[in-house]
């Protein structure tokens, strides 16, 4: 038996990964593989097993004696250490199960607690089980690209914000959108990655996560919401597990947290009460799209759409702070002016803080083409007209309450150190999409602003869709 291990500085902030290889130079080539890949994603190696993270077993099945050898090892590894990936020859071997059970893999069923188990020359897939039960500290190539963010990469946005994908594809088919076509169903990113990620942008200087995805909401269906690991601890593969660590994570550097693409399932619940205790903006991207059941149920839209009225009450009555921003489609096919009444009448209720619109467009490939009822492209436009002058004049009620309150603001622009002002935002505001806050000059001559961080300013007026503040 030979230990393919090498001493190492004790760090607790970096994994450890305990080895052993056992058997022929075949097997010893393949723990080389990935030792050299472990090492290159700046994990260490163990002389231990009790001070290692989790323990590699590369193991040999030529002979009986190999294969106790194997066992055993594996057995002392389970009972020192407790978190063990078994690769190599024994991996692949396969014994008689119980009557009606079929074959089944011998390692797991002389030791059903390990983490994983690969056949020999697998150095992708033990990594995969690595990453998934220890996810990887950095990769040093990542970490020499210049302005980079480290794993994360990097970003193409103003250094102090950034977005984070939590998954790509959707599993829906609403009726106008060609999206699966392109990006296929729902696949979730594991939860240690988009965590890993997310520190590495947060320790970075971002002040301001945007987390995105087709459906936010559905983060983990996929996976049956699996359980992963982070920092060595388990987390669900799910959207309110996900939310509660990235507000952990994102506390420490006083940075905001901002939901984006949330269907309204009635699991958002469980989120709003994280809003309501301040550990994510309380700030809602839900894209309703319609309030008529007909025109939604045409649509194809997910999640119940009619009751959306009472969901947003609930919402309001958990978490009076909130902030909805949603979009909207007019003139969709078959849209009766009495539908696109009940819309606007839906607008004026639900009281959406900030509202796009589109006109319905007949993009190639969408199934809503074939709907009987395609309106003029005049009319459409001019329904879109009419919902956003309603739209408007609710956010504008809602920004003029605003006037007198002390907010914090995220400062986007600050020439010349802010003394003659600069722009802003906050926590009401996504970038790009909803308004700003025109910042004067500050009350005070020492106060300066700086790009990237936050000051307290006094709103003292608005502008269309923004509004007006004295930073102090």
């Amino acid at each position: 038996m030979s230990e393919a291990i090498s001493p190492v500085r004790k760090s607790s902030a970096i994994p450890k990964v305990g080895f052993v290889s056992l058997g022929c130079p075949k097997a010893l080539t393949d723990s080389e593989l990935i030792l050299t890949q472990l090492s290159a994603e700046g994990y260490q190696t163990s002389k231990t097993f009790e001070g290692a993270d989790l323990v590699i077993v590369n193991t040999c099945g030529f002979i009986d004696d190999a294969v106790k050898e194997s066992l055993d090892t594996i057995g002392e590894a389970l009972a020192e250490n407790g978190r063990v990936i078994v690769t190599g020859c024994l991996g692949a071997k396969k014994v008689s199960g119980a009557a009606g059970e079929g074959d089944v893999n011998l390692v797991r069923k002389m030791h059903p607690s390990v983490l994983a188990v690969t056949g020999p020359h697998a150095t992708q897939e033990v990594m995969d089980a690595v990453h998934l039960n220890l996810p990887k500290p950095h990769d040093p190539f990542l970490d020499l690209v210049p302005n980079s963010f480290g794993i994360a990469g990097i970003k193409l946005t103003p250094r102090h914000y950034a977005y984070l994908k939590i998954s790509e594809g959707c599993n829906h088919r609403c009726t106008f959108c060609i999206i699966p076509s392109m990006r296929g169903d729902l696949v979730s990113r594991p939860i240690g990655d988009v965590l890993g990620e997310a520190r590495a942008l947060f320790a970075g200087g971002v002040k301001e996560l945007l987390v995105i995805s087709q459906d936010t909401s559905a983060y983990g269906v996929d996976v049956k919401y699996r359980t992963g690991f982070w920092d060595g601890k388990p987390v669900k593969t799910r959207m309110l597990e996900l939310v509660q660590a990235l507000g952990e994570i994102a506390e420490p550097y006083g940075a905001w947290v901002r939901l984006h693409y949330v269907y309204p399932y009635p699991s958002v619940d469980e989120v709003i009460s994280l809003m309501a205790t301040g550990s994510v903006l309380p700030y809602l991207d839900v894209p309703f799209q319609h309030s008529h059941p007909d025109v939604l149920r045409r649509m194809k839209r997910p999640a119940s759409g009619e009751k959306n009225l009472e969901r947003l009450a609930r919402w309001r009555e958990m978490c009076p702070e909130i902030v909805v921003r949603s979009t909207f489609i007019a003139g969709f096919p078959g849209e009766t002016e009495e539908e696109f009444t009940h819309l606007l009448d839906f607008m004026r209720e639900a009281q959406i803080d900030r509202a796009g619109c589109f006109a319905y467009s007949p993009v190639d490939g969408a199934a809503a083409n074939d709907i009987p009822g395609m309106l003029p492209l005049a009319l459409r436009e001019e329904r879109r007209a009419r919902f956003m002058a309603v739209a408007e004049a609710v956010s504008a009620a809602k920004l003029q309450r605003r006037v007198g309150a002390t907010m914090q603001v995220l400062v986007d622009s600050a020439p010349g150190m802010g003394k003659k002002g600069g722009i802003g935002r906050t926590y009401a505001d996504a970038p790009e999409i909803d308004g700003t806050v025109k910042l004067l000059p500050p009350e005070k001559i020492s106060k300066t602003l700086k790009v990237g961080e936050f000051t307290k300013a006094r709103i003292v007026g608005t502008q269309g869709h923004d509004l007006v503040a004295v930073p102090f």
